[in-house]
């Protein structure tokens, strides 16, 4: 009973934050029965730090956030350091139950009347088996949420939970032949047995990978690397993205970003809503 309630104290508590926010462009976008446009090659590095978790991405029209997870006596609680555990800032308050409530507002999806689904990507700070199986029973409340995997089939939802972090939440993830979680994989993933059901996410370090940080040119050699990296994964339906690369403002960090547009790279990681958010829209003028 103690659970049912939390349970609906949550959802009413997300209902009403989602009904309440404010989205530039929403209510001339409502007017043509869709929501703010959103930007497909976003990604909320860190999201969980922002002041409003999940909702300011979304104000910015971001399509993939990140949230940290640590596992505490039966909770998932998102932070990015053990000394920022906050028994109130669990996976559920501040991602699962205010999507969901986003989801059913917006009659199926995240962004009204855009069908794609958003990337979760749940980065797994405590041990990952444990941690990866508490999570797996969360989603498992949330089904009708997210992109599920069933006897070899994808059916796609409003949201597409990714799990990173660590490496060994991957054995009970291949066991299971239902799941409404895919696995992040790494460069090395790339012409893998694993398929892209499995690994539909290539992450890497940027600064592990490319000496570049953006002053001056590109060698020529790195991004022909990076083309490459990216060719390799569209061919095998995965999506690209690289963290550590540069995210202080300024013509580094932009030269950077336009190479991995110039790549078709999926995902730019950034802490910098606002930054990415009107980078990509100087960009697609």
């Amino acid at each position: 009973m103690a659970h049912l309630t939390r349970r609906r104290a949550l959802t009413t508590l997300a209902a009403a934050v989602a009904a309440t926010v404010a989205v530039p462009g929403y209510a001339h976008a409502k007017e043509r029965g869709r929501g703010p446009r959103p930007l497909p090659r976003t990604h909320a590095h860190n999201d969980y730090e922002h002041p409003r978790p999940l909702l300011d991405a979304l104000d910015h029209r971001f399509t993939s956030v990140e949230a940290d997870i640590y596992l505490v006596e039966g909770q998932l609680l998102v932070a990015h350091d053990p000394v920022d555990l906050d028994p109130k800032r669990t996976l559920a308050a501040l991602y699962l139950e205010p999507l969901a409530a986003r989801v059913r507002a917006n009659h199926g999806s995240v962004y009204r009347g855009y069908r794609t689904p958003i990337q979760l990507l749940v980065d797994i700070k405590t041990e990952g088996a444990a941690t990866y199986l508490e999570l797996d029973r969360q989603l498992r409340d949330y089904r009708h949420l997210f992109t599920t995997y069933a006897h070899g089939r994808v059916r796609t939802g409003a949201v597409t939970a990714v799990i990173s972090g660590d490496r060994a939440a991957r054995e009970p993830m291949e066991q299971q032949r239902v799941r409404s979680a895919f696995y992040d994989g790494r460069l090395t993933d790339l012409g893998a047995a694993a398929p892209a059901s499995f690994t539909p996410l290539i992450s890497d370090n940027w600064a592990n990978n490319f000496t570049w940080q953006g002053a001056g040119p590109i060698p020529a050699a790195e991004r022909q690397k990076l083309r490459s990296i990216v060719s390799a994964a569209h061919r095998e339906s995965r999506r690209v993205l690289f963290w550590a690369t540069p995210d202080v403002a300024g013509p580094e960090r932009d030269a950077v970003w336009g190479e991995l547009l110039a790549a078709d790279v999926d995902h730019l990681n950034t802490d910098d809503l606002a930054g990415l958010e009107a980078f990509l829209e100087a960009h697609e003028k």
